[in-house]
């Protein structure tokens, strides 16, 4: 844990924990000293100083204390006090909403914090979970019967009813104990047409100054060629055209639409597709990404358009420093794009090391992927 006076300051990467002391008391301490406090429960604590980086202080506790904004800590040398000060800057800690298959859940347009379902002494709900959706087009288009899912498909749902302001969800699918939804997970409508462009306003604002310094852009939410096209037009107005683009493919609408796209981003080139496959697994269904990402891999192919894999690479090497079979044997499927992303994780030089590894094996094996080149609906143009 490390105990700073202001914000900028260089804390080690292996700290868990960063607590910002207010009131001067850090200019008084040293290495060896003693800071205590109290938490909410009402124990009391001592960390000891064991290092110091810059400005701030390492701090060691042998026991998990729960801390609040405010709270007073004091400074302790040789069992004496040395000064006092405040705890700040202590990020808001969102409890997560348990539901269980058979009950509701609202969305609501309005920024209201989250809330569990309140349930009577029998554990009878008396009022819904609901939480705030930050997407508007939702509540202008998701239907009655449409699908809602979670969490990358953790959690899922039915729509029971869309008022405009609050959208009523069944929920259908959960882990056989339930589910609990935390705070920032992602919500996917796999059967509702959202009309919504790519390229928000921020983006439009942000672009000119991104042109400047930028290798290529990458354009999430894709769902048409019209989004392509309005990506061009920005760019030939800024006299960026020269960049390259990526295109991350993620939802149903964009893997439906993908010859359309294709034929629009090749206006342009050069262009490459991102097969987001955590996202576009929640959209078509687990069952279907297999074949889904094969078909993408084939009509990248065609148009000669690189692929980027993308999604849970050797997650379990990246972060917890051991891969599971199936991820080795997942990233081995990589060689058929002609890039692999792996996820941020504090073992991401080995796990780089280890695809690398991987890769180098399988392209002596691997010259061209062989397929039956069935006819692909997708690829029909109406």
């Amino acid at each position: 844990m490390a105990h700073h006076g202001g914000r900028g300051r260089a804390i080690p990467a292996d700290v868990r924990f960063t607590l910002q002391i207010e009131c001067g008391l850090l200019e008084r301490l040293a290495v060896g000293d003693w800071l205590g406090l109290t938490d909410t429960r009402g124990q009391h604590h001592e960390l000891k100083i064991v290092a110091k980086s810059g400005q701030s202080f390492i701090a060691e506790s042998e026991r998990t204390a729960y801390i609040q904004d405010d709270t007073p800590v004091t400074g302790l040398r040789d069992g004496k006090s040395i000064g006092a000060g405040r705890i700040a800057g202590i990020p808001e800690v969102v409890n997560p909403i348990l539901l269980l298959p058979g009950e509701t859940l609202i969305l609501t347009r309005r920024n209201d914090p989250g809330a569990e379902a309140i349930r009577d002494a029998s554990g009878r709900v008396v009022a819904p979970a609901q939480i705030h959706c930050t997407l508007e087009a939702a509540f202008e288009q998701v239907a009655h019967g449409h699908s809602v899912w979670f969490d990358d498909g953790k959690i899922g749902g039915l729509v029971q009813e869309n008022d405009g302001q609050r959208i009523s969800v069944k929920i259908t699918h959960t882990g056989p104990r339930g589910a609990k939804l935390r705070a920032e997970k992602g919500i996917n409508f796999p059967d509702t047409a959202l009309k919504i462009s790519a390229l928000t306003e921020k983006d439009l604002d942000d672009l000119p100054a991104v042109v400047k310094f930028a290798d290529m852009v990458a354009l999430s939410f894709v769902r048409g060629p019209e989004d392509v096209e309005r990506l061009h037009d920005e760019l030939y107005r800024l006299g960026a055209n020269h960049l390259g683009i990526v295109l991350k493919i993620e939802n149903r609408q964009a893997f439906e639409n993908l010859p359309r796209i294709l034929l629009a981003s090749l206006n342009s080139p050069p262009v490459g597709i991102m097969i987001a496959r955590g996202d576009l697994a929640v959209e078509v269904g687990f069952e279907r990404l297999s074949e889904v990402q094969q078909e993408i891999l084939w009509l990248c192919e065609a148009a000669h358009v690189p692929v980027i894999w993308a999604t849970q690479i050797l997650e379990g090497m990246a972060k917890k420093g051991a891969p599971s079979r199936a991820e080795v044997s997942d990233a081995a499927m990589s060689i058929q794009a002609e890039c692999a992303m792996l996820n941020k994780g504090p073992n991401i030089v080995e796990t780089v090391r280890f695809l690398n590894g991987i890769i180098g094996r399988m392209d002596e094996h691997y010259v061209k992927r062989r397929a039956t080149l069935r006819k692909l609906s997708v690829a029909q143009l109406k």
